[in-house]
């Protein structure tokens, strides 16, 4: 079973990294909310302002409104009396949108087959470096872990692949370039059971949500480790870049749609678009984020906790 918590040291090493790394530059992260009331007064007037600025963040406009109404009750209620007051109701509002999202990933064996974990997103938000990322995860947790190289359409992928399971010390399984990609990862499953390997971690080609095509070829990949194990995949990952804004949004509907996602990584979060993107994705999908990356390093991705990434986006 996976699903213990980090190592305090690390974890709050990576929350301070967290919160240096999105509190740059002029946001409404590290937008002073006293400069929304100068005399001290939270009035309609401030929380209109507070608005733009949440929309303006990437936060959308449906997420806006229902922080902004939580927000109004208060006022209304004559509990907004201060700023620290303000901080404190956008800080509850905040957590009340990314809590229900934040369950961390449990690994379950049945048997003696592996738990797979099928990873899928557009080229350039992460994917492979994610995976290199979980590897050495789980690897550090005791696991056996195991890669299947679908993505056949790019010898990158691969050579990608391979130099982070030489790295992390897990074998890769993979096949000439322009295979069938269901094939490989069909081929990794046999070779996971016949090892007693804990974990696969199965790359696919970076898909344009966009492209009917390619989101259909995804779905025959997961109908094919079905086939397979009528259980699996047990975790359908997507990994978004946030920095894409609201087209990560999209991103993330598309393949909700396409294959029925379980998990999120969320990464690029020291990217110009800040951490607002999370909240609407939370409040739009509801899909558990499992984890969230700040860098490339490994320790720069860690278990999403929904408390400590809203005391950084408000430090």
């Amino acid at each position: 079973m996976f699903g213990k918590k980090e190592k305090p040291e690390k974890q709050e090493g990576f929350i301070r990294r967290l919160r240096a790394r999105i509190n740059k530059g002029d946001s409404w992260l590290t937008y002073d909310l006293a400069k929304l009331a100068p005399g001290g007064k939270i009035d309609d007037d401030t929380l209109e302002e507070l608005e733009s600025l949440l929309v303006m963040a990437d936060v959308g406009v449906d997420t806006t409104e229902r922080i902004i109404s939580d927000l109004q009750k208060s006022l209304a209620r004559k509990e907004l009396k201060d700023v620290e007051a303000l901080r404190a109701g956008l800080h509850k509002s905040l957590c009340d949108v990314l809590a229900p999202v934040e369950r961390p990933l449990a690994i379950e064996r049945r048997g003696d087959a592996p738990y797979v974990i099928l990873m899928v997103g557009v080229n350039g938000a992460g994917k492979t470096t994610t995976i290199g990322k979980l590897a050495r995860r789980f690897r550090d947790e005791g696991h056996s872990v195991m890669l299947a190289a679908g993505d056949t359409f790019r010898a990158a992928a691969v050579e990608q692949l391979q130099a982070w399971g030489e790295r992390n010390d897990v074998p890769v399984i993979a096949q000439q370039a322009g295979a069938d990609p269901a094939a490989v990862i069909f081929d990794a499953m046999d070779a996971a059971r016949a090892r007693d390997i804990d974990i696969l971690l199965a790359d696919t080609a970076g898909r344009l949500q966009s492209q009917t095509g390619l989101m259909d070829e995804l779905a025959k990949v997961k109908r094919v480790i079905a086939r397979r194990d009528d259980t699996a995949p047990h975790e359908v990952m997507l990994v978004l870049d946030a920095s894409q804004g609201q087209n990560a949004l999209v991103q993330a509907e598309k393949f909700h749609e396409a294959l029925g996602l379980t998990g999120l990584t969320v990464t690029k979060l020291d990217g110009s678009a800040k951490g607002g993107i999370l909240l609407a994705i939370a409040n739009r999908i509801g899909v558990p984020v499992r984890f969230i990356g700040i860098g490339e390093a490994a320790e720069d991705m860690q278990a999403f906790v929904a408390q400590e990434f809203v005391d950084a986006l408000l430090q």
